[in-house]
């Protein structure tokens, strides 16, 4: 090899690890940009899910029903989308209980964005219905309510494995009905079984939501009024594979 081979092979040498030097040296920026990124954005995802006050009941008749102060109807758009959270509407696709008696309706014509549905009756028959809307459901549940111990009891082996997997205990949950009494029996419910009270919030009922975040159920196709059911997120309770405790 002569002294002019060896030194172009010495600047080619030189000019590939000055190239791969400046790429490194890009890569490490970019690494380091996006590692920035992450934190900034974790750190203000966990201010967010930080900024969130505790359960406390409203007043007068919506607090009967136990339907919270600060997070309800008219504020729940502030606190959806939580990835800390679940979101649970708890009526009945069709209700037995005649809620148009009461200004309601029996029918889940809409929900807000976010929340799947399981029917409080298929976990508990409903306690305390106004005697204008008459006699609600009367199928299988997974749970049977004690009066006289003032507790639930399971009806079915797996009946706390449903529950739990539907409501889990490391997430904070949002509960909604029509009116807010459906939310309300469920937080009962499910504060009795040992679920922690600071962690679920009842926000009332949909009825009464005017948010930003509808999804219309009921609905007119070429002039036959219907029900979008298939729009809905539903959780199914089929008791049949159910053991009997």
């Amino acid at each position: 090899m002569n002294k002019k081979t060896a030194s172009n092979e010495c600047s080619m040498a030189l000019s590939g690890f000055k190239i791969f030097s400046v790429i490194a040296f890009g890569v490490a920026i970019i690494l380091f940009i996006a590692i920035a990124s992450y934190k900034a954005m974790d750190t203000k995802l966990s201010n967010e899910l930080s900024a969130l006050p505790l359960p406390e009941v409203s007043e007068g008749m919506r607090g009967t029903m136990g339907i919270d102060k600060n997070i309800n109807e008219t504020t729940i758009d502030n606190y959806l989308g939580r990835s800390d959270a679940v979101y649970r509407d708890m009526r009945m696709l069709i209700d037995d209980a005649d809620y148009k008696a009461i200004d309601g309706d029996s029918y889940l014509s809409g929900i807000v964005e976010g929340f799947e549905v399981i029917p409080l009756p298929f976990l508990t028959y409903p306690e305390g219905l106004p005697e204008a809307v008459g006699k609600g459901y009367s199928g299988k549940t997974l749970f049977s309510y004690d009066k006289e111990n003032d507790k639930y009891v399971a009806n079915y082996k797996e009946s706390m494995q449903v529950l739990e997997d539907i409501f889990p205990k490391d997430k904070i949950i949002f509960l909604m009905c029509g009116g807010g009494g459906y939310a309300g029996m469920t937080k009962n419910l499910l504060v009795k079984l040992g679920w922690d009270k600071e962690k679920i919030y009842n926000v009332g009922g949909y009825w009464y939501y005017d948010g930003e975040h509808k999804t219309p159920i009921k609905m007119t196709i070429d002039g036959v009024e219907t029900y979008a059911f298939w729009r809905l997120n539903y959780h199914n309770i089929d008791f049949s594979v159910l053991h009997e405790a």
